[in-house]
């Protein structure tokens, strides 16, 4: 099992890495704007919220291999090990692709009042959140490669802040900012898989 936590451990890093610092670092260079707002809301409302969850599902993501190396008990079918590890690789490319496609678009967090493109290309001409379905995908997977009790709460933390992110935060924000266009956007779009989640326009 020390042998799974290790992979889990550096796929975990090189995802976070890739993700973040290198996607950061050529949206600076692409934009000179790093991509990076923070966590919204006063401490306590829901926005706060989500991104509390989300800085927790990120820590529990590394620490949950931590936890196995250090001795915590993880019994899982090998098969289940590997199945988990093909949807963590699928994702992460999924992630980075979905990323590629937001352009000079992508950001992490939201500032109120800053106005950026509407992006329906790509992937997102059929989910409006790839990203984020992408990021859930690769942390269910790495959950099934060491699903521990660390592992499995990490999943259940990402899982309500991208649900609160995208609610609470995300979606009013996009509907003030674009309006009809966002509307007829959602009403073709699933929010996180295609089909499911739509509005009407």
């Amino acid at each position: 099992m020390r042998g799974w936590a290790w992979v889990a451990l550096g796929l975990y890093v090189a995802w976070g890495v890739a993700a973040f610092g290198v996607r950061g670092v050529v949206q600076r260079r692409r934009t000179g704007d790093a991509g990076f707002r923070g966590i919204s809301g006063r401490p306590g409302e829901a926005a706060w919220w989500a991104g509390v969850l989300f800085v927790l599902a990120l820590l529990g993501g590394a620490a949950a291999p931590v936890a196995t190396l250090a001795g915590l008990p993880t019994a899982v079918h090998p098969a289940l090990q590997w199945g988990g590890l093909a949807v963590t690789l699928a994702a992460m490319g999924t992630t980075f692709v979905a990323q590629t496609n937001m352009g000079a678009s992508w950001r992490v967090g939201v500032e109120a009042g800053e106005r950026t493109e509407l992006v329906t290309a790509g992937l997102f001409a059929h989910v409006r959140n790839p990203v984020f379905t992408a990021m859930t995908a690769a942390a269910t997977g790495l959950a099934l490669v060491l699903p521990n009790p660390v592992s499995l709460a990490a999943l259940a933390a990402l899982v309500a802040a991208v649900q609160l992110q995208v609610r609470v935060v995300e979606e009013p924000y996009l509907a003030t900012v674009h309006g009809d266009a966002y509307a007829a956007y959602t009403a073709r779009a699933g929010r996180f898989l295609p089909g499911i989640g739509r509005g009407t326009a």
